[in-house]
């Protein structure tokens, strides 16, 4: 009988010392669902308790204290998970902590608040990061210009800018749908809201409100943003003071000299670009990479690269690229790609289409704060025309395009972990 209890006693202490206090999620080839999983991530913050961000660790890991809640939402949501001891967990955290291995550990300690800019009437096309938030399960709210006008950007930590055109040239769209209700009801409401605060012209609004969120970024916040709202964005910002709008525009004629009087010190990203004048042409500049400019790419063979990073050198490049794979499967927008004999120097190229000199993912410091351009329309529609069906994301749970817009939506709430010496 004392041998038996002794037994049962040993038993008890060796399941003690081996009972599971850790949740990894693994994000390389072994996870089914990598864009739900940065949604268990994001939920894990919100109730309270950190998460670890293994950079480079399995596909960019996360690994968070075990709880039966967390374990029973890894299972609702379909993520592919491990508990792991404490032990095990310690083990981790030691491996990819030695300097001669490219990883590292960042914490996730606080929920960032999210802000998509985007108008509140329905549009013809859907937005990506919409898109993947809200199958992620990442909450948002919507804000536009007059949310922006009030000071609201304050608020929240990150922002997404939907696919704007803050030239005020209502997307180019003239030639093609100037006489769709979706095209009129836009214009009729953009230009309610420029008179409502005092505006002669839209491009003036949206001036304004590309201050403001200058502003944000200057004060610590992330701006992430793709397809034209990339580009429209730093052109808004050169042509402070320039009228760059034709007469169905805005009611009066362009400075026909618009592009040699763009100030390019305002930009973010890009310098030396050329404006596009012709008001029926689907471009705004030379910034953007035309189909005649890729040639020999297609479809079947339309990819882009992402760079490695030092996970403990450069850690925010590294968050920003987290991926189960390095190679990207291109996608078109109306801004598709970015010249890069047009990017300024300080710009950080995070994914380029070599063979053509073409950078796709770009980031930049501006203040205190941080942006990201992404360029494209949508990472798994090669060619995603106005009015077509949104993208159906339970077919695409481990689109490595779309991890890379998650991987910046995490990226405010990061904080390099502080090793034992």
């Amino acid at each position: 009988m004392k041998k038996i209890t002794l037994l049962m006693g040993l038993w008890i202490v060796l399941a003690l010392g081996c009972k599971a206090s850790h949740i990894l999620v693994p994000m390389d080839d072994k996870q089914t669902n990598h864009l739900k999983a940065y949604g268990i991530a994001y939920w894990v913050l919100t109730q309270g308790s950190e998460a670890d961000w293994l950079l480079n660790y399995r596909g960019g890991s996360f690994m968070f204290k075990h709880s039966a809640t967390f374990e029973k939402e890894c299972i609702i949501r379909g993520i592919t998970y491990q508990v792991i001891s404490d032990a095990n967990a310690s083990n981790i955290i030691a491996e990819i902590s030695k300097p001669d291995v490219n990883m590292d550990a960042m914490k996730l300690e606080k929920a960032p608040k999210i802000a998509v800019y985007s108008p509140k009437s329905k549009q013809p096309w859907d937005d990506a990061v919409t898109l993947v938030l809200t199958y992620a399960e990442i909450p948002y709210t919507v804000i536009y210009d007059d949310d922006v006008l009030k000071e609201d950007l304050p608020k929240y930590d990150w922002l997404h800018l939907h696919h704007e055109d803050f030239t005020g040239q209502y997307g180019k769209f003239y030639a093609s749908f100037r006489n769709q209700a979706w095209y009129i009801e836009e214009q009729k409401n953009a230009e309610a809201v420029a008179k409502k605060w005092g505006y002669k012209k839209v491009s003036q609004l949206k001036l304004a409100v590309v201050k403001k969120i200058r502003d944000f970024c200057a004060g610590g916040g992330f701006m992430f943003a793709m397809c034209s709202a990339t580009d429209t964005y730093d052109i808004a910002l050169a042509a402070e003071g320039i009228d760059i709008c034709e007469n169905m525009y805005d009611g009066d004629g362009a400075d026909a000299g618009a592009s040699s009087k763009l100030n390019y010190k305002n930009c973010f990203a890009f310098q030396n670009f050329n404006l596009v004048m012709n008001p029926y042409e689907y471009e705004y500049s030379t910034i953007d990479n035309q189909p005649f400019e890729r040639p020999g790419m297609a479809e079947n063979n339309d990819v882009f690269t992402l760079f490695q990073y030092s996970a403990k050198w450069d850690p925010v490049p590294t968050m920003l690229t987290q991926t189960h794979t390095h190679i990207i499967k291109s996608f078109m927008g109306q801004t598709t790609g970015f010249k890069k004999k047009l990017i300024k120097p300080e710009v950080v190229i995070m994914g380029e289409t070599k063979r053509i000199d073409e950078a796709r993912y770009i980031h930049g410091t501006y203040g205190k704060g941080t942006w990201t351009f992404y360029g494209g329309h949508d990472p798994e529609d090669y060619q995603h025309h106005v009015g077509e069906e949104p993208t159906d994301l339970k077919l695409h749970p481990t689109s490595a395009g779309y991890r890379l817009i998650l991987n910046n939506i995490l990226f405010p709430a990061a904080k390099k972990k502080k090793q034992k010496t």
